[in-house]
């Protein structure tokens, strides 16, 4: 660790923003303070353990920015993370968004559940959020299969067979009076705020029609549905007003280890809960206030209140979302506040074994590799794979490891030259685009670089690392004829001594599994939708603009084929266009 006595004495106790950095100047921390000198003495005092300990080891240098209130510094730090998505800041494990069920504000509604609520200009007729995505489907399935909602997304010509089926009212040909879709849209509003008593009135009627004309199957899935509700309603039952609409946020602390629970309330249903259990650093207040808003930016939809304990400033998430926020002292409201705080140390008491014993072996594995490779530092990892479409056209995959874990926001797949016809000049292109962006956009540079295959896989690595000036060891992962890991060797050419029984041997075959299923799984998807849109994306010099209009001009895959190069060239270049239509003809 580096003496920072000197630079320490220089920094004011004003609120602000600081940034870790380490030997190669990247930020791999951004935090905030209200008081900088004594946040940032923190880290360089005293006993650190856990991730705290890995990123005092790792710094190099700090900067700080002085703000004038704790909402600047907050605004600033959000900013500086988005940026540069430091490797010790908080990553959200799931990067899906939470489903709602949306009963669009259409002439002729439908019922349909969405995730991206961000593109979303009204959000009155967005119900949730749902985290069991099997609820909602569930949910829709069956509101939809009651009331004749319109099912299409453009309207046809012609009766469908959900008209003939009686779930839909035929909006495509027929008149259907506005009284009666204001009523269904009314009786389903009522339903998804909680309100059962019509819906199941109307399944009871249904049922007992099924009933009488001897339907029993029809019948049975009716009772069902009721069921369905019951035990849905039956869990989301708390004892609140039905006005009330608020999330409410609690956690627990222990050692290295911070477990955030979530409660969704709607309209005074439980509707979910989240949780997720992270690493935690030296002030775990400033660590869950980040988690807030990072979750509810990525989330796209905010609550009506937020409910937290009263140690989480809740002024600053007030007026940095603009929404009201509180921290109950008693009654139903803080007996809730205590079931979160409860419920987030159950699950941390369920998983802190395994997440410790994970950590153990990641990081035994880090040092043996670091003496293994003679490394002082060996934490980010970039792998890569080829694959090949059609016996010719090539892809190529990057996928991203810090110390074993991996970073799927920054896979990164490439479309390859038509002129490649095997997989080392595939890799020669690859690696020469990934560093060359490296070079010009001062991107990190990976510790390691893994490759999927033996001696010349790793001496055309070398040859493209040497040719742009950089210096990054690299090894290989050998496969047998039975295409499992064989053996590592390294940049020498040497076989490492690594038994396939350790923990390093493993997380090397999942490196090696993974960046496979990448690499394949694009090509997989598109043989599989035998989409139009999905075959051009791998066709080189077609980004998104030309995609469209292509889509737009020939509409279909039979009509691409038989368009001449000179038709093609009215969308594409030239250049593209024969690359598109030699693509076309070996498909």
């Amino acid at each position: 660790m580096k003496d920072f006595k000197e630079k320490l004495a220089l920094v004011p106790t004003k609120p602000g923003s600081y940034q870790m950095k380490n030997k190669d100047g990247v930020i791999i921390y951004v935090g905030k303070a209200k008081n900088l000198k004594n946040r940032l003495k923190s880290y360089f005092t005293g006993t650190v353990t856990g991730k705290t300990r890995m990123l005092v080891e790792d710094i190099d240098d700090f900067e700080y920015i002085v703000t004038s209130s704790e909402l600047e510094s907050l605004i600033l730090e959000i900013t500086l993370i988005k940026k540069y998505d430091p490797k010790y800041n908080i990553l959200l494990k799931d990067d899906k968004t939470y489903p709602y069920i949306e009963l669009t504000n259409e002439k002729y509604p439908r019922l349909k559940i969405v995730r991206n609520t961000k593109r979303k200009k009204t959000k009155d007729h967005l119900y949730g959020p749902y985290p069991n995505v099997a609820a909602a489907r569930k949910t829709v399935e069956m509101i939809n299969r009651i009331y004749p909602l319109r099912k299409c997304d453009k309207l046809k010509k012609e009766l469908c067979l959900y008209y003939h089926i009686n779930e839909c009212l035929g909006y495509c040909v027929k008149e259907v009076p506005k009284e009666k879709i204001d009523q269904m849209k009314k009786e389903i509003t009522s339903f998804l705020k909680g309100d059962s008593k019509e819906i199941v009135e109307k399944i009871k009627i249904e049922m007992q029609k099924a009933s009488d004309a001897m339907n029993y199957e029809r019948a049975l899935e009716l009772k069902t549905m009721l069921d369905d509700i019951d035990i849905t309603l039956r869990k989301q039952k708390i004892d609140l007003n039905k006005g009330y609409q608020f999330d409410i946020i609690n956690y627990f602390k222990d050692e290295n280890y911070l477990s955030i629970e979530i409660f969704f309330i709607r309209d005074g249903l439980l509707f979910g809960r989240h949780n997720e259990i992270i690493q935690t650093m030296l002030n775990p207040e400033e660590e869950v206030l980040e988690y807030v808003v990072k979750f509810y930016e990525k989330q796209g939809m905010l609550p009506k209140e937020l409910l937290l304990p009263e140690e989480i400033d809740s002024n600053l998430i007030s007026e940095y979302f603009n929404i009201k926020t509180g921290a109950p002292q008693k009654g139903k409201l803080k007996k809730l506040l205590d079931l979160a705080k409860e419920n987030a140390k159950e699950q941390l008491d369920l998983q802190e074994e395994t997440l410790k014993k994970d950590d153990k072996l990641r990081i035994d594995a880090i040092n043996e590799l670091k003496e293994l490779l003679h490394l002082d530092k060996v934490s980010r990892m970039e792998s890569f794979d080829n694959s090949h479409l059609f016996g010719t056209f090539y892809v190529g995959g990057m996928v991203v490891f810090d110390d074993f874990l991996p970073l799927k926001n920054e896979y990164r797949k490439y479309k390859i030259s038509t002129e490649v016809k095997d997989d080392l000049s595939a890799m020669k292109e690859v690696l020469y685009r990934r560093y060359f962006k490296v070079l010009m956009e001062n991107l990190e540079k990976p510790d390691l670089i893994v490759m999927d295959g033996g001696k010349l896989q790793i001496s055309v690595a070398k040859e493209i690392i040497t040719s742009l000036g950089l210096n990054i060891p690299i090894i290989g992962l050998v496969k047998d004829d039975n295409h499992r890991t064989s053996y590592i060797m390294n940049d020498k050419y040497e076989i490492l001594n690594v038994k396939k029984d350790s923990n390093l041997f493993l997380f090397f075959t999942r490196i090696q599994d993974e960046v496979h299923r990448y690499a394949i799984t694009y090509h997989r998807n598109i043989k599989a939708k035998g989409m139009l849109a999905s075959i051009l994306d791998v066709v080189p010099g077609i980004g998104e603009i030309r995609k469209k209009e292509l889509l737009k001009k020939f509409g279909s895959l039979k009509k691409l084929k038989e368009a001449s190069v000179e038709e093609l060239s009215e969308v594409v270049s030239k250049d593209v266009a024969e690359n598109l239509a030699k693509y076309l003809k070996e498909m």
